[in-house]
């Protein structure tokens, strides 16, 4: 995969939205999420980034809410034999790493990734971040909408995972607002087996979500994430947060 020298090449003046990069940064790659919008990869020494039009998606430098993702997750299953994990959204593998460091040998992660060029990206440029984690065993990558086998399975999962967009609304995809919708969450509390969790991540508290999921069957906790080390974010600025639904039997 060619690398890009120039960052003039990134900004096309017929392209809309697309905000300029810092003289440090490269363009790696363009990708286009079906019915989305259009992702860059983006280098800057050895850090990468993701952007969605102009947004930061995920980067290598602020991890730690993303891995506190799984980390929580997997120690609500702790003492289940044979774990079943559904993981919407590779991204960076962060969330992947974190379940696989904290799942036992027997359980199962199927990792849902719908943007093929995320999994060209893993195991190209930035296979050094990847370190081997699609590769483990007990990992099942399947190259399409987590929504599609969300509503597919019956009680399939004992915890589903949703990093695919910035919180429970569509922004990666408009379609994505399903999976937050009435619809979608009956969908979610079905796949799940009992007791099962879904826990999804999130730039902001949302009481309203938060409300539509106990109103779907879901017993709800909204947990702040802690910030990486090495945050320069204002103090003031709203923390991420893991909102965790227990299915309700």
């Amino acid at each position: 995969m060619t690398i890009l020298a120039s960052k003039k090449a990134d900004m096309p003046p017929a392209v809309p939205n697309w905000s300029p990069l810092e003289d440090d940064e490269q363009l790696v790659d363009i990708a286009f999420v079906p019915d989305g919008g259009r992702l860059r990869l983006i280098r800057s020494g050895d850090d990468f980034s993701i952007l969605l039009d102009h947004h930061e998606l995920m980067s290598t430098d602020l991890s730690s809410s993303e891995q506190e993702l799984a980390g929580v997750a997997c120690a609500q299953m702790a003492g289940r034999a044979g774990v079943q994990m559904l993981i919407g959204g590779y991204g960076m593998g962060f969330t992947l790493r974190a379940a696989l460091a904290g799942l036992e040998a027997d359980a199962e992660v199927t990792v849902a990734e719908i943007v093929p060029k995320i999994v060209e990206w893993a195991r190209g440029p930035m296979i050094a971040v990847t370190a081997g984690c699609l590769d483990d065993p007990r990992v099942v990558l399947i190259e399409d909408d987590v929504g599609m086998l969300i509503e597919a399975a019956s009680e399939g999962y004992d915890c589903i995972l949703l990093d695919v967009d910035n919180g429970p609304e569509g922004l990666t995809r408009r379609c994505n607002d399903w999976l937050y919708s009435a619809d979608g969450l009956v969908a979610a509390r079905n796949a799940l087996r009992p007791e099962g969790l879904l826990a999804i991540w999130s730039a902001a508290h949302d009481d309203r979500f938060a409300g539509r999921l106990a109103r779907s069957g879901f017993a709800v906790r909204v947990i702040e994430a802690r910030h990486d080390a090495h945050w320069q974010g204002e103090d003031d600025i709203e923390a991420h947060v893991i909102i965790l639904a227990h299915k309700i039997p």
